[in-house]
């Protein structure tokens, strides 16, 4: 039995880390892959460790672990520190005969471990990116990052404000346009009048949340949506006069990256569910002052149809080069 050791923060995953593993299960009878996390990290140690496991899920000769580090000392020279990496790997770990690793640590970590040392891709020649490239320019290394974690790198973007200002037919455009999803607004799909009941809007509430965790998993970096919570809770409030406390939970799972504000200055459009024609103005306020009590930052889109898309596209485009 050969024992094989692949360390580090993993933060996220990338292909590279991958490959890296990949190569080791192939040197190996049995591989650990040990993760290491902090209380301080950017990206949470349970869900770094939760992309790894399904990334090799299928794969029952790589052993998945995580391990707080409370141990290393920067300040060590190279050689003192994977001393005390190589004594903790012995306390938590079996007996492990190879070290392999695409970092220059490797030789003495495995020198300290009294295991072997195989370099893997040291020049990043194969798979030319990192996990820090990829924490500040994620949509710059988008195919370097593994389905299962980009939904945590995917930018949420909102379009909200009163009915019939464009929201719907704008986040299809703008899906349609970047080659991404959108969620629509549920509730269409559960009602079919603003005749409805506390446990209506509830449901409705549950099922935009879910939808939108949903389009997350298969958004390509931007996912738009046609509505939020805060959205089912002045509706709720309007038409049965209260909000139940479980949509300020449901509020809480979804963050977005954007919120777009629409204005009213485009001409009203009826429908079976539109019945608020005359209090445009007054509902614009409300939906303003929702987004300020929450100190939530959002940008106001105004003009016809055509200008609005033009805007949007603008700012969008402005969004991508913050993360690329």
């Amino acid at each position: 039995m050969k024992r094989g050791l692949v360390i580090g923060k993993f933060m996220p995953i990338h292909q590279g880390h991958i490959a890296l593993i990949n190569f080791a299960a192939s040197q190996c009878d049995e591989v650990i892959v040990s993760m290491s996390f902090t209380d301080q990290d950017p990206i949470p140690g349970d869900g770094r460790l939760s992309w790894i496991k399904e990334v090799f899920h299928n794969q029952s000769n790589i052993h998945i672990h995580k391990i707080k580090d409370d141990f290393d000392d920067d300040t060590l020279p190279l050689k003192e520190r994977t001393r005390i990496w190589a004594d903790r790997m012995r306390e938590v770990y079996p007996t492990v005969h190879l070290v392999i690793s695409s970092e220059s640590y490797g030789e003495t970590f495995a020198e300290n471990l009294k295991a072997g040392n195989v370099l893997f891709d040291i020049e990043r020649k194969n798979v030319p990116v990192s996990a820090t490239h990829i924490r500040q320019k994620p949509f710059v290394y988008w195919d370097f990052i593994p389905p299962v974690v980009r939904p945590y790198f995917v930018k949420k973007i909102c379009f909200y404000g009163p009915e019939s200002t464009g929201k719907s037919t704008m986040a299809r455009r703008m899906a349609d346009l970047y080659q991404t999803e959108f969620v629509p607004e549920v509730a269409r799909e559960m009602i079919t009048s603003n005749d409805f009941t506390v446990d209506d809007i509830i449901k409705i509430g549950h099922a935009q949340t879910q939808r939108i965790i949903d389009k997350t998993k298969t958004a390509n970096k931007f996912l738009f949506c046609d509505t939020d919570l805060i959205t089912t809770q002045i509706y709720s409030q309007i038409y049965l006069k209260q909000v139940p406390g479980v949509l300020y939970e449901l509020e809480k799972q979804i963050r977005y990256d954007q919120y777009f504000l629409f204005d009213t200055d485009v001409p009203w459009v009826k429908d079976e569910l539109r019945d608020l024609g005359d209090k445009r103005e007054v509902m614009f306020e409300k939906f303003k002052h929702e987004l300020d009590k929450r100190n939530i930052d959002y940008i106001l889109v105004s003009g016809d149809y055509e200008h609005r898309e033009q805007f949007i596209v603008e700012k969008l485009e402005q969004l991508i080069s913050e993360f690329s």
